[in-house]
Parts: structure tokens; sequence; C-alpha cells
């Protein structure tokens, strides 16, 4: 064992404590290995011994021992004996392929720990989509350890989801993985991991999810605004999540009444402009806009209805020339606007990448000289998608743009049969968004209804 490379980098890396993984299964030993089943042995008990020699606190993994225990019990149970024996502290049961039921997880567990004793750990794959299931049955069973991922990132259907099975055996078996005050920081935790990744966080994941805690239902949403134990596990903030109430063409009065709340602006529920806001959401939504992926617009269709609402701007016409001299040459965008502020007009020209940034450009252009914050304001998405396909080029569009600024980001939405009309309208909320955020008052209160 002193000659080999591997052994010779863990002990190089010097940590306290080093994992190493063995076969199980006798097809591997057999045919991925073809080595024979004492030699197999041999190398697990010889590399467990070595590492435990130099000092090594080692955790053995088993890979494929529950796919090896099915095909064989004896000799699946024989190379964990030769790990333990060896020198391992903790022998952790791999179910390598993901294709184990929770039943059978916990009852071959409870036979190991019979069998063999000592610390177990389990390791689950997620090809069964069971990988937090197969590890909350293993750990009632006896496991003490557990391997897992943060979002379950891993390979082909990725691994037990961390921030699933963390939750679970802490709030729902009682058992006790960290501090409570850490659990309140698994959702960020979960977003940090999925940043570094370059990933976009499980909008459906559990606990941790911008949907976990979501409501749509107009009778969930009344229901929840009484007591959230109507339709919620658990507190969203245990876990550092939160609520929310998605407005849609599903929604009620109680749904808009609980985001002009999250707003700042008082409505009474049965205030008429609820009932136009509502309508107007339901109008929109069946011509293809969708407010649940874009709450600037959302919260401008609401101030809108208010009396204390106020126009920044107003379009007077834009014109867009897109310029191609040949196959090889680069198109050049320009963009044509005039918008009128308060008395003033102001009629600007600018070129950009192509047709939606040159209407940007030319649009701050003539913005920024009544309103130079605009300069913090930045576009960092813009994504189309086609909602109906048979129209082919002609099809209606939705364009979802999202902008930031110091502060923090928000979603607009467009839709038209016009592609670029559909990024006008998006654009233009984004802005308008902008500008509410920067002269707005930190509360809207509505008397409509007697409020």
């Amino acid at each position: 064992m002193q000659d080999d490379a591997n052994i010779n980098a863990l002990l190089a890396a010097e940590t306290p404590v080093v994992t190493i993984f063995g076969k199980s299964w006798l097809l591997h030993v057999r045919e991925a290995l073809q080595i024979s089943e004492q030699e197999n042995l041999d190398i697990i008990s010889d590399s467990v011994s070595y590492l435990s020699g130099q000092g090594r606190e080692v955790i053995y993994d088993a890979e494929h021992f529950f796919d090896g225990y099915k095909d064989n019990r004896e000799y699946a149970l024989k190379t964990l004996r030769a790990a333990r024996e060896s020198g391992a502290r903790t022998i952790v049961m791999c179910d390598t392929n993901g294709g184990s039921l929770p039943e059978m997880i916990a009852r071959i567990v409870e036979d190991v720990r019979s069998a063999l004793g000592g610390a177990l750990g389990i390791h689950t794959h997620n090809d069964g989509d069971l990988a937090v299931a197969n590890t909350l049955a293993a750990v009632h069973s006896g496991a003490v350890h557990v391997q897992g991922t943060i979002n379950g990132y891993g390979e082909r259907c990725g691994n037990a989801n961390l921030c699933s099975v963390i939750p679970n055996l802490q709030l729902k078996l009682g058992y006790r993985c960290v501090g409570m005050q850490h659990l309140a920081r698994l959702t960020s935790l979960s977003k940090y991991v999925a940043d570094l990744a370059n990933l976009s966080q499980g909008k459906h994941m559990p606990f941790v999810g911008p949907s976990a805690f979501a409501h749509k239902g107009g009778v969930h949403v009344s229901a929840v605004m009484k007591n959230n134990a109507t339709y919620e596990h658990i507190e969203p903030e245990v876990v550092g999540n939160r609520r929310r109430v998605l407005v849609s063409d599903l929604s009620g009065r109680s749904n808009v009444t609980y985001k002009a709340k999250e707003l700042g602006i008082a409505l009474e529920e049965k205030s008429p402009v609820i009932q136009s806001i509502v309508d107007e959401i339901k109008t929109r939504e069946h011509d293809g806009y969708h407010y649940e992926d874009a709450d600037g617009s959302l919260e401008l269709l609401i101030k809108q209805k208010l009396d204390t609402w106020c126009e920044f701007f107003e379009l007077g016409g834009f014109k867009v020339i897109i310029h191609k001299e040949s196959t090889e040459a680069a198109s050049v965008c320009e963009a044509l606007i005039k918008v009128r502020v308060g008395n003033e007009v102001e009629h600007t020209a600018a070129e950009g990448n192509g047709p939606v940034n040159a209407l940007d450009k030319a649009l701050r252009k003539a913005l920024e000289k009544f309103y130079p914050a605009l300069r913090k304001m930045v576009l960092s998405d813009y994504k189309v998608r086609v909602l109906d396909g048979f129209d082919g080029t002609g099809a209606k569009v939705r364009v979802l743009i999202t902008s930031r600024d110091d502060d923090g980001s928000w979603n607009t939405v467009g839709v038209s049969n016009n592609i670029i009309e559909a990024s006008w309208k998006a654009l233009v909320d984004s802005i308008y968004y902008f500008l509410m955020k920067q002269t707005a008052p930190a509360e809207l209160v509505e008397h409509h209804g007697g409020a």
C-alpha cells in the first residue's frame, strides 16, 4: 500500500478523516475488476488497515452494497467485515445505482446492524426519485451517518438532497442535525451553492425552493391568511424561506389583498378596486401574460389602479430600423423614439446590437435627462417564449425581462404578436418599476371601500 499513488495522495492531504470505497457486488468483482473474491477482500483489508495505521479515521463506502446484498448477502457482508475488522470506524452502505425502495433499504440496514454492529452510514442516488426517502428509511433503521449533497447535485439523477434530508430528520423525526440558527440559513445556502454551480435554484424544491410555500388558488390563500397551518407543513422561516402568494387567472380577492399588503398597500378585500384588479389580471393572463414570475409588472398593475398613481412619461412613438447590406455584413439596428415628460418632448435615436437593445438605449437616452438615476439600472436577463407555435413566425410571444440595481432585481413581462412590441412593454414596465421605487412613498394607502 505504501507504493499506491492514490493512497499516498490521500495521506498527503493531511486530513484527519479519509473516505475510500470498495466493491460489494460480485458482478463488479468479477467483471469490472476481474479479480477473485478473496483478492477483493484483501484489497479492502489492506487499504483500510494501512490508512488507519497512519493515524487516519477511515470511512469505508461500500459501493453498490444493496445490489450486492440482493445478489449474494453473505459475500456483501464479508466485504463490510473486512473493512470493519481492519479499522474502518464507519461503514457506509451505498445505493449506487439508485434503484432501491425504502422498505428494501430499511430491511437490509436492520440486518446489517444486527450482523455487523458499529457505526453505519447511508449513501443514496436518486435514479428512482427516492434518494431522500431511502436515506430517511436507513436512518430510521439505525444508520447514524448520512451522505448527500446540497440541492441533490450529482451524476445522472443526482444524490440525496441534504436540503430535504436535514429538515425532515430534524423537524419531522426529532434528530438534531444542526442548530436551529443554522437551519434558518438553509434556503440561502441552497441559493449560494446553485450560484457557485452556475445553475438556477430548483423552483419547486421542497423546503428551500421559491415555490415551496407559494399559494395560488383563492381558497388556499384565504385559508392561509387566517391560519398558515391550513396549507403549510412547517413555518417557512424555520428553513429561511418565505411565504409567497401568486396572482394569476386562478386568483381571487384574497390573493390580491395579500399581495397588496406585501407591497405596503392597505386594501379592503371588499373594495371595488380589488375586483377591478382581479378582472384585469384574468383578462391579461387570458391574453398570454404570466404574473407568477413577473413581480415588477404585477406591482405596477396593482398600483396603476390607485388614485395615487402618476405617469412618469408618455410614449409619442418609436421606429426601429434594421440594416443588413449583404450576407456577410453585420446587421445594424437603429431606434428612434419620442417621449413626453410633463410638458417637455424628447426626440432621440440610438444604435444597438439588436432592435431591443437599440430601443433600450434610445429610451434611456431620452429619459436620463429627466431621471438621471436610470443609469443605476441594468438589464440582466431577457427571455422569449412562443405561446402558440401553430402560427409560426407570426405567433404571439411572451417576453420576460429581469432588471437590477444596487438594491435587488425584478421581473417584468410583455405579450404581443410582435416580438419588438412585447419587448417594449416589458422594457417600459421595468423602467416604470425602477422609477416608482425611486419616488414612491414607503406606504401607499387606498381608501376605496371605506378602508
